[in-house]
């Protein structure tokens, strides 16, 4: 990256409110069907190595430990896209994704009916 690069890309994750803990959310889509695949945390190192590697890089709280998705699992996410929520605080990945998003080998996150919430009634 030149310098024109780093400057534009600090312009733009300057837009971004992580929270008191240092994190902001990530929903993460897949580019091809739209679904929503999973959330996770990020902190700014993750975002910037995010935006300037193309695969994504989150931030583990459990772990306390930086994770680029498919580093182990060959589960990948290539980085297709990225906007933040109307407030900031929130960053929505548009990805490519390989294999299962969920550490439960699951497409989703959100997979399988004992994930099921329905409201009342319904």
């Amino acid at each position: 990256m030149n310098a024109q690069d780093d400057l534009d890309l600090a312009q733009r994750m300057s837009r971004v409110r992580f929270g008191g803990d240092g994190l902001v959310p990530a929903v993460v889509q897949d580019h091809a069907s739209g679904d929503v695949l999973m959330l996770a945390w990020m902190d700014a190192e993750a975002l910037r190595r995010t935006l300037t590697e193309g695969r994504v890089t989150y931030w583990s709280r459990s772990r306390q430990e930086y994770w680029r998705k498919g580093d182990t699992s060959g589960h990948i996410q290539t980085v297709r896209g990225a906007r933040i929520d109307c407030d900031g605080d929130v960053v929505l990945l548009d990805v490519e994704q390989t294999g299962a998003a969920c550490h439960t080998g699951t497409r989703t996150c959100f997979d399988g009916d004992e994930r099921d919430l329905r409201p009342v009634g319904a």
